[in-house]
């Protein structure tokens, strides 16, 4: 017989660990693994914000995929169209063509993008956080304001400048202020002392009335406690209502004077999901425990565009769209495709959650490993021991414990790259969010497209 061809789309997580697994397990007469992605690396999103602060090196958080897979054929481009009824996929290869790829199993780990609600302004205005550019952009930004404001022009649009909004309390919310305030309040210091002290400001905008609810309300008190010793204002029950080139408008009435408006106010499940006619939960493919879509013979889904249910709690919920999971999820479901390749049982995925870690930049860090509530340099020394585990390859794990080392003893140099010196780009600029196709459109775009290896 000939080999299963095995069509993976998304390079993040779930998608390599799967590609891992069954090269390991799946031998080239057994499988032929075809692994579909934008970029080339595997990116480690929970330390983008570090990027951000400067603290480390793009590099050092995107692991070349060809350094971790070695049989798994990596297409370079976008899967922008899926249609199960011929079992092909349509992939906008980077030069801007598009071909067709015909697989026998279908494993769908597109991942997460950005949640962008329809307010007026934040397409053209707001700073997104889930993309490598995206963190390097905004840096860029950020240190472009406080030059600027040092020149000492009108003092109503220095401090627009040097007032900084996050809309979004969340994970990378609540990291991404805390270190670039970090970072922003030692520049003013150091570098900046012609500016007013207090002038430089972040403020962090929630919906709710609790940051990251996932830590538990005693060690989320404690983060409160923490950004308002930086001097970092915390307002709650809020949300934008309009972002404009010189401020946020938000839902309580208050206006913020600010030039750059961060939203990370939540993501969402890649569009592809909407292309199966499969369940959805909230926009994630509704996944059976072995991570098998339903009435879908062939295709499989986890990781943040998959609601996968949580045996672990019992309660019937699904799986948070958390790495932890993904990663997980990902090997399990190369297991259980390996064993159906095989003719063998497949098993339903099960894992407790193993906690959360919060890094504040410094010596701040909050974790909660195995329900045990941590601050201060425990905790950061369990949340840098967590990140250095997860990450891929010995490369990486010394790339980033090297860049902690040197930042630690030599400080940040606020060095801007120029970024910010051209025309801004958008969240949806970033992430692609505008190539999918709409579902109906599929089948005629796949007329005339052919396999790549042909």
């Amino acid at each position: 017989m000939a080999p299963a061809k095995i069509v993976i789309i998304g390079g993040g997580f779930a998608g390599v660990e799967c590609a891992r697994y069954l090269e390991r397990q799946l031998g080239p007469d057994e499988a032929f693994v075809q692994l579909v992605t934008p970029d080339a690396g595997l990116l480690y999103l929970p330390l983008l914000p570090q990027v951000a602060s400067g603290v480390l090196n793009p590099r050092s958080i995107s692991v070349s995929l060809r350094r971790v897979l070695r049989r798994t054929e990596v297409v370079p481009g976008m899967a922008i169209g899926v249609h199960p009824e011929t079992r092909q996929v349509v992939v906008r290869r980077p030069a801007g063509a598009e071909c067709a790829l015909e697989y026998d199993h279908l494993v769908l780990v597109p991942g997460s993008i950005t949640r962008v609600l329809d307010v007026p302004g934040l397409h053209e205005h707001g700073f997104g956080m889930k993309t490598l550019a995206e963190a390097m952009f905004l840096r860029d930004h950020v240190l472009q304001q406080l030059d600027v404001a040092a020149m000492r022009g009108e003092e109503d649009e220095d401090r627009e400048r040097l007032h900084f909004v996050t809309i979004g309390a969340g994970y990378a919310g609540t990291e991404t202020t805390a270190v670039l305030n970090k970072v922003t309040q030692a520049a003013a210091r150091r570098y900046f002392p012609k500016l007013e002290s207090g002038m430089v400001r972040w403020h962090l905008v929630t919906r709710g009335d609790r940051i990251m609810p996932e830590l538990g309300e005693r060690l989320g008190e404690q983060t409160k406690r923490n950004l308002a010793e930086r001097g970092i204002e915390l307002i709650c029950g809020a949300s934008a209502k309009e972002v404009t080139a010189h401020g946020v408008q938000l839902t309580n009435g208050r206006f913020i004077r600010s030039r750059t408006v961060l939203w990370t106010a939540g993501v969402q499940p890649s569009p592809l999901a909407g292309h199966l006619g499969a369940a959805t939960e909230k926009g994630r493919i509704v996944a059976d425990a072995d991570l098998t879509v339903p009435g879908l013979p062939g295709i499989w889904a986890c990781g943040d565009a998959a609601a996968v249910p949580d045996l672990a709690t019992g309660d019937g919920a699904v799986c948070a769209p958390t790495a932890q999971h993904a990663m997980r999820q990902g090997r399990h479901l190369g297991k259980n495709l390996a064993a159906e390749v095989r003719g063998e049982r497949r098993v339903p995925y099960r894992h407790p959650d193993l906690g959360m870690v919060v890094d504040l930049g410094g010596m701040d860090a909050v974790a909660r490993p195995l329900k045990i509530r941590l601050s201060g340099l425990p905790a950061q020394v369990v949340t840098r021991s967590y990140h250095l585990m997860a990450l891929r390859t010995f490369v990486a794990r010394a790339r980033v414990a090297f860049d902690w080392a040197i930042h630690g003893l030599s400080g940040d140099d606020f060095l801007r790259i120029g970024y910010g010196d051209y025309d801004t780009h958008t969240i949806g600029g970033f992430e692609q969010t505008g190539c999918y196709l709409p579902a109906e459109d599929v089948p005629l775009a796949l007329k005339g497209l052919c396999d790549p290896a042909e």
